[in-house]
């Protein structure tokens, strides 16, 4: 039986042609929320708290800061980290393109909260 289209990704496909930052593909299942995105050298997602979801991010190239509650660590092509929800985030592309996948269990779209007084650098 096999799985049907939509649930196969195909990211050299998807990366094809792609040199915009940001979501280059997403897909949605009953359970879970499937992102690639993509991020030039230098460019970054600011800090953020998601307080719905604990977050896998799994990069598949380049390299990258990622910050957790003022912690860095770097994240290198087939390196995987887990962020548990409600903690302070960010993410920086540091040797590009930086293209990495998340995965977190479905919910409503919502924009992550940035907090007023927290900063890190990144």
């Amino acid at each position: 039986m096999g799985l049907p289209a939509d649930l196969l990704i195909n990211i050299a496909g998807a990366l094809q042609g792609t040199e915009y930052d940001g979501p280059v593909y997403s897909a949605n299942t009953e359970q879970l929320n499937v992102n690639l995105l993509r991020l030039a050298d230098g460019a970054s997602i600011p800090q953020h708290i998601n307080d719905e979801v604990d977050v896998l991010v799994v990069v598949l190239q380049g390299t990258c800061k990622l910050i957790v509650d003022n912690e860095m660590t770097v994240l290198r092509p087939s390196m995987a980290a887990i962020i548990p929800r409600g903690r302070l985030r960010a993410l920086r592309c540091t040797m590009g393109p930086l293209v990495y996948l998340t995965c977190h269990r479905r919910r409503a779209p919502l924009m992550p909260t940035v907090p007023s007084k927290a900063h890190v650098s990144v």
